[in-house]
């Protein structure tokens, strides 16, 4: 069985699938499918400020009875109000979790914290800024470890510049039809750095795109794959793979109680050949689609 948990750069661990409550939980009351999610298995939580439902997150999270030590727990910055500070944000953040800490706290955008209409170095001060104050938060306790979301390399090299901490992750849309020469650059460059890539919209070439070129390789390899366990294997098992295969952190939901305890099954599957795993890439790469936001 392959390793369940990922070592950051801060020699933190953080377990390899975490259950997102954006996307199809944006702005709703996810506590119940938080609280199924851990009685299914999930110790990784993944929330933001953004999502508009970190109380129910944190809801979720008491229903389910769990040990706080037991569980993982992320948020991300959303935009600064005026007149407050990252660890306000934060300390608003955690007394809607009903915690004293997170686990990870990221940068949700860089977006957020940037004026590109202000030209040269300029336009990075306030990102630097950002950053500076989330290992604040961190030299204060109020979470483990710290990184950002949506980044590119640009954004990267910019807080680096000023950071005394790197960060531990980036957490960006990664499936094969992103796997193109710029995801590639960043995925190489992050490697390099000890930064983990995490992915959001992972299962999208089944969910999104069912159409797509994956649609003629996937079936075969599932099968030997299945073949080769002895049980059977979903083809959103055989995606899970590819990402787990490429060391990133997973970000996935869903509603089913069979989807959870498919996806908590993956390590046990066996793992995809050197040449399945380039079959994937290839077969993606022939196919370039972003479903959410403009990572590059």
């Amino acid at each position: 069985m392959s390793s369940t948990t990922i070592k950051l750069n801060d020699d933190t661990s953080v377990p390899w699938i975490a259950f997102g409550t954006g996307t199809a939980l944006y702005r709703k009351d996810a506590a119940a499918q938080v609280k199924q999610a851990i009685d299914g298995g999930f110790t990784h939580l993944d929330g933001a400020q953004a999502y508009d439902n970190e109380e129910s997150l944190g809801q979720g999270i008491k229903d389910s009875g769990k040990a706080r030590s037991e569980l993982y727990i992320t948020t991300k910055l959303g935009k600064i109000p005026e007149g407050k500070t990252v660890k306000d944000t934060l300390e608003e953040s955690l007394k809607k979790l009903g915690v004293d800490h997170v686990d990870l706290f990221l940068i949700h955008q860089p977006s957020f914290h940037t004026d590109p209409k202000v030209p040269g170095q300029e336009e990075w001060k306030e990102l630097q800024g950002v950053w500076k104050q989330l290992e604040g938060v961190k030299k204060d306790g109020l979470t483990k470890s710290i990184g950002v979301s949506n980044f590119k390399i640009a954004h990267l090299e910019a807080i680096r510049k000023t950071a005394t901490v790197t960060p531990a992750v980036n957490q960006i849309e990664f499936h094969p039809y992103v796997w193109g020469k710029e995801l590639k650059e960043l995925y190489t460059y992050s490697k390099q750095r000890g930064i983990v890539t995490a992915s959001y919209s992972g299962l999208a070439p089944l969910t999104k795109e069912p159409e797509g070129p994956l649609k003629k390789i996937l079936p075969g390899i599932r099968e030997r794959v299945e073949k080769d366990y002895g049980k059977p294997v979903t083809e959103g098992q055989i995606l899970l793979k590819w990402l787990k295969q490429k060391d990133i952190l997973i970000v996935t939901t869903t509603s089913k109680q069979a989807r959870i305890e498919e996806y908590l099954n993956t390590p046990k599957v066996p793992d995809l050949t050197e040449e399945e795993v380039k079959i994937i890439d290839e077969h993606g790469e022939k196919h370039p689609k972003r479903f959410f936001g403009s990572n590059w």
